[in-house]
């Protein structure tokens, strides 16, 4: 089913005036965007500043950003453990963990991680290895906002990657297609976009060699001679080719393609499910300009009145990390290495695992998030989350509702202030607004409210704000970014 994109504006830089101000639900859109979310003082800075001063300062904080920490065992092989399956699988929902702990932490850096995550997919049941894991989640993080010419260099040579698309097992003897098919269909160019069959047969055999296997969990390396060193026609240009000739040949032959394709998946990733060529095209010459640069292409997609446009936010439906991280980001809710690793397997019953989406083409998102049970697993992880904040840290929930509604006595402002905060473009149904402030008044006599005697003070607060919040994440609106 396709969605229609109504969008309008160009790539220009938004530039707010009296028709289209800088409000909080246009600083919400971008922090959900480029992360995801923000808490009510983030937001509150944020509308001091221009709209493209926001967007250089979250990219060049995602640029400078220091790699996680490398664990102990970030080079261990199989001869470094004691009880290999205990303590690996230990490492990797260690690391699952981290990694989501990164992401309620670091914003753009990570949401530009888990992007590439789902671009270059690899997935842990075809190497097991932690070190591989992390590996390949290091080159995530450190191009993030690369260079995607060195990016997508690094990304084949990755054991991860040669595992999982059988570059371990191309040799000049037989050669394996897999990773060459890949590589142009879903990593560069896109399915049968300026490519066929011969070249991905030649390419294949410009990539053998990388076969260096001896100990599970070891680096692999080039092996000379199990290399092709016959001579490969690539794109029309012939000659002895070998894997770094490949990439070079790609960007010189197919530069257009490379740039259009990356750039429409930027688009529709975060901006709109249907892209607006125009804007892909600008976007795209843009990289090209900047020599494959990631960065220039995202402040500009960001600054621009395009992705300010109004009928922008709120087209997109949450992934499960989305849906649980800017939950707890909008919220600035206490979190612990408990409350992460609950994430991390509601994300999972939810349908989004990490290092391991579903196939090599990656989790397709947007309304395949959604289907009867994942709703349901949706709906009743958000409630058992809430329950348990209201059970462990009721003042956390007590504090954000003074917070977002200006420590409000009445019940309508503190629903509507708490539902604007979390929902995009708030609710439309009519009476909409009216059935969450019921949820919310509880069991409070409504002579408390009237004759303004009630506060968030009160002893049935913290569970008031949590029986909005139930209802709320529980609204259709929700779902939506």
């Amino acid at each position: 089913m396709t969605t229609m994109n109504c969008a309008t504006g160009t790539i220009t830089p938004y530039v707010p005036d009296e028709i289209r101000p800088w409000t909080t639900v246009k600083v919400q859109h971008l922090y959900r965007r480029m992360g995801f979310g923000a808490n009510p003082p983030m937001v509150g800075d944020a509308l001091q500043k221009s709209p493209a001063q926001l967007v250089d300062e979250l990219i060049d904080e995602a640029i400078n950003m220091p790699l996680t920490q490398t664990p102990e065992w970030a080079n261990w092989n199989e001869n470094d453990y004691t009880n290999f399956d205990e303590e690996t699988n230990e490492q990797r929902i260690g690391w699952f963990i981290q990694w989501m702990k990164d992401m309620a932490r670091n914003g753009m850096r990570e949401k530009m991680a888990l992007f590439w995550h789902n671009h270059f997919v690899t997935k842990i049941e075809a190497y097991l290895c932690p070190s591989y894991m992390y590996q390949y989640h290091r080159l995530l993080q450190q191009y993030a906002l690369g260079n995607f010419k060195e990016f997508l260099m690094e990304m084949g040579r990755t054991p991860a990657m040669l595992l999982f698309l059988n570059g371990v097992q191309n040799t000049n003897i037989n050669p394996n297609e897999n990773y060459a098919r890949e590589l142009y269909e879903l990593f560069s160019l896109g399915r049968d976009n300026g490519y066929n069959q011969r070249d991905i047969e030649e390419t294949a055999r410009a990539l053998t060699g990388y076969v260096g296997f001896q100990v599970f969990c070891a680096p692999i390396g080039f092996v000379d001679v199990f290399h092709d060193k016959g001579e490969k026609e690539i794109f029309g240009q012939v000659g002895n080719w070998n894997y770094e000739d490949v990439h070079r040949i790609l960007f010189e032959e197919r530069a257009d393609e490379i740039a259009t394709y990356i750039c429409t998946k930027f688009y529709t990733n975060f901006v709109h499910p249907e892209p607006d060529m125009n804007i892909v095209s600008e976007l795209a010459k843009t990289f090209k300009d900047n020599d494959f640069e990631i960065a220039p292409v995202l402040r500009q997609l960001f600054k621009s009145e395009h992705f300010f446009d109004d009928k922008i936010p709120g087209a997109l439906i949450k992934s499960p990390v989305d849906m649980y991280l800017s939950f707890i980001r909008d919220g600035e809710f206490p979190t612990n290495d408990e409350t992460m690793e609950a994430v991390t397997y509601f994300s999972y019953l939810a349908g989004q695992q990490l290092f391991s989406p579903p196939d090599v083409s990656g989790w397709p998102g947007n309304r395949n998030w959604i289907n009867n049970n994942t709703i349901t697993i949706r709906w009743q992880s958000m409630t058992f989350y809430i329950f348990s904040m209201f059970e462990n840290q009721p003042e956390a929930l007590v504090q954000f509702a003074k917070v977002v509604s200006n420590d409000s006595i009445d019940p309508a402002v503190v629903t509507q202030s708490i539902i604007d905060h979390f929902i995009p473009n708030g609710l439309n149904a009519p009476n909409a607004y009216d059935q969450a402030t019921a949820v919310f008044k509880f069991e409070v006599p409504q002579n408390y409210f009237d004759e303004e005697l009630w506060n968030l003070d009160w002893e049935t607060a913290p569970a008031q704000v949590a029986l909005l919040m139930r209802h709320l994440t529980q609204l259709p609106e929700f779902q939506l970014q």
